[in-house]
């Protein structure tokens, strides 16, 4: 290098003087404040970005719909166990009336002494007194004129009359409650696979809690009908959880006294509208 030249040069050009400068480490060690530069700048670019993005983020909350499944009535109804019945008193024992003497009349007849018999034999008006006068001699007690009455014969037991239960009726209240095939973990199942859970999203329904209390028959057979919905918090809600209800499968009927039953089903259906 020319030295005139040295003191407006660089250090690396001097570093580099008679040397390959293409070889790469003249251009790394030229280039290197500025990529150093670049690299911070890009780094604190990102960072920045990556920040204001979750700002943003937090700051907007999406709405999530959420279905909670309540069952009002497949309440265990425990069957009271009935004790056994005492068993009904012996009959009384039966009672004879006691014996009064009798005496047989025998009609005057007019024969000859030795052909009277014993039994046929007349008594004497005295003796007759204080019995009873009848068509044969019978030994007992004296009659003082008091006469025993009839003998009522009876079992001894008295029964309750019988009631016959109506069972066409509409029941409430079973021993076994009707009863989703499955049971209510599989009801749960249908209903969330077949119920909008975010129609009240779709409305413009704000966060909170939206139930609906449904009733319906389940016939003998476990036929559905007679749908209806006792309350309507709104947004689609009633109808969404009647059009569920009456489009499902025949359910296992209730049985009372061994027998299948109709049964009104209460169920209530809850739509949860929460901020993500």
């Amino acid at each position: 290098m020319e030295i005139n030249k040295i003191l407006s040069a660089d250090i690396l050009d001097i570093l580099f003087d008679g040397r390959n400068k293409d070889y790469g480490a003249y251009e790394l060690r030229k280039t290197y404040n500025k990529r150093i530069k670049i690299s911070i700048g890009g780094m604190v670019l990102i960072c920045a970005v990556l920040l204001v993005g979750s700002l943003v983020a937090n700051s907007t909350k999406k709405k999530q719909a959420e279905i909670i499944v309540a069952d009002m009535s497949l309440e265990n109804v425990n069957k009271e166990e009935k004790k056994p019945e005492p068993p009904p008193p012996p009959p009384p024992p039966k009672q004879e009336p006691p014996k009064v003497e009798i005496t047989k009349f025998t009609p005057p007849k007019i024969v000859k002494d030795e052909e009277v018999k014993p039994d046929e034999e007349i008594k004497e008006v005295e003796k007759l007194e204080d019995t009873k006068i009848g068509t044969i001699n019978q030994e007992g007690a004296k009659d003082e004129g008091v006469v025993a009455p009839p003998v009522e014969k009876g079992t001894g037991v008295v029964e309750a009359p019988k009631v016959e239960e109506d069972y066409d009726k509409v029941f409430t209240v079973v021993q076994i409650p009707a009863e989703f095939p499955g049971g209510l973990p599989q009801w749960t199942k249908y209903l969330e696979r077949n119920l909008n859970r975010d129609l009240p999203v779709e409305n413009g329904a704000p966060p909170g809690k939206y139930t609906v209390v449904v009733s319906f028959i389940v016939a003998k057979d476990g036929s559905i009908s007679d749908v209806a919905a006792e309350n309507d918090p709104g947004y689609g809600t009633k109808a969404e959880a009647m059009r569920v209800i009456t489009k499902g499968p025949k359910w296992k009927p209730a049985v009372q006294n061994g027998r299948n039953v109709i049964y009104r089903h209460k169920q209530s259906i809850t739509f949860v509208v929460s901020e993500e």
